[in-house]
């Protein structure tokens, strides 16, 4: 009866249906696919086990499924802040979490100053130099309100240039100290530029064209375009220098200059995992515990002036090692893993969008990645 079921159907089912079949691996292979052993020598299986048939002689389905994504995928924000975001990506391959971290870095626009006008410049730092330090400024301006420059074809508008002026004079005073420009110095200028654009005659026009103010846009009536840090060093003036410039930003990505990143840094590590092997009591559990510099370790006591060593901070633990070391015997009673499919993933912004935000544009670039993937394949 059961043969003629399936006669005409998937002769997998018919074997995955058999009473003899196991439905689950074994504990151990279940660990070295789940897991990274990480001995005291060096960490051992750390690739992940790709191919679909790995299993099929244990009658594990190790395939790629997207209902099974969805059902173990989960996001769970342990830290959010004005500037850092630290969340738990759980059910996830190690090739997409690297994917969310190359694109934070490379692919998701800011806005950073591209072009320098350099009016005058009497103090001792360099045009070049003043120039480099001005684009490595972070500019608090939303890129999803801007367009590329290229888009217009590098006409400067009020649609993909921000613009502005930093003019600042030490007075040529008898024991006058040296004073500090910093880049709360800039100032925005939502009419555009103020300059006169080469081979032009006064009142010809300016630098820019901007056919309407940008303070018109409701997005900048309460958070207008400014430096992130106010107190960035750019220069030092003494008596008697100066230094007058306009400043353009532009939109572009971190692929093309590093100053167009949006993240100072973005970085994941496995869910550290640390297991007790056998119980670690009295002098040995105070051993234990003073080994790691963490403070991984705490020590319980159950009554009798028995005391045990039980494991307190897992996620503080860095795998240093130290807690294994000293012999074979600390080796059979500590064990440190790290969850293959469990990323602890931090995002520290530079200040042009929220950490959380840099995310979700990440999410849909990747999605547009994949889509541009799947119609040229089409």
């Amino acid at each position: 009866m059961e043969e003629n079921k399936y006669k005409n159907g998937d002769a997998l089912d018919y074997i995955m249906n058999l009473s003899s079949v196991p439905s689950k691996l074994p504990e151990k292979l279940e660990l070295l696919r789940t897991r990274v052993l990480c001995n005291n020598d060096a960490p051992q299986h750390t690739d992940t086990i790709q191919y679909s048939g790995a299993y099929a002689a244990l009658g594990v389905d190790n395939s790629l499924r997207l209902d099974n994504f969805c059902e173990n995928f989960k996001v769970e924000v342990n830290k959010l802040t004005e500037e850092t975001i630290e969340f738990d990506m759980i059910g996830i391959d190690p090739a997409l979490a690297n994917a969310f971290r190359r694109i934070l870095i490379a692919d998701v626009p800011t806005m950073a100053i591209e072009r320098v006008y350099i009016a005058n410049n009497t103090s001792l730092i360099q045009d070049e130099v003043l120039a480099h330090r001005l684009g490595l400024v972070p500019i608090n301006a939303d890129p999803r309100l801007f367009e590329y420059p290229e888009n217009a074809g590098d006409e400067k508008n009020e649609k993909n240039t921000i613009v502005f002026k930093l003019h600042v004079r030490c007075p040529n005073k008898v024991g006058q100290p040296r004073i500090t420009v910093k880049s709360g110095e800039l100032k925005w200028l939502p009419n555009g530029s103020e300059l006169l654009g080469e081979n032009k005659k006064p009142n010809a026009g300016s630098q820019t064209s901007f056919s309407c103010s940008q303070d018109s846009i409701p997005q900048f009536s309460d958070n207008p375009p400014r430096p992130q840090y106010s107190d960035i060093i750019l220069a030092k003036l003494g008596a008697g220098q100066e230094i007058e410039l306009e400043v353009h930003a532009v939109k572009g990505i971190g692929k093309t200059h590093a100053k167009w990143s949006p993240v100072a840094t973005a970085w994941y590590r496995m869910l550290p995992e640390v297991v007790l092997l056998k119980d670690v009591e009295d002098e040995l559990a105070e051993e234990l515990k003073n080994k790691c510099p963490q403070n991984v370790f705490d020590i319980e006591d159950f009554g009798y002036g028995k005391r045990r060593a039980t494991v307190k901070n897992p996620r503080d633990c860095t795998l240093c090692r130290e807690c294994i070391r000293g012999g074979k015997d600390w080796e059979d009673r500590v064990a440190l893993r790290r969850v293959k499919d469990h990323f602890i993933f931090t995002i520290e912004s530079t200040g042009a969008l929220p950490p959380e935000a840099l995310f979700t544009e990440a999410v849909k670039i990747l999605e547009e990645k994949c889509e541009r993937v799947i119609t040229e394949l089409s």
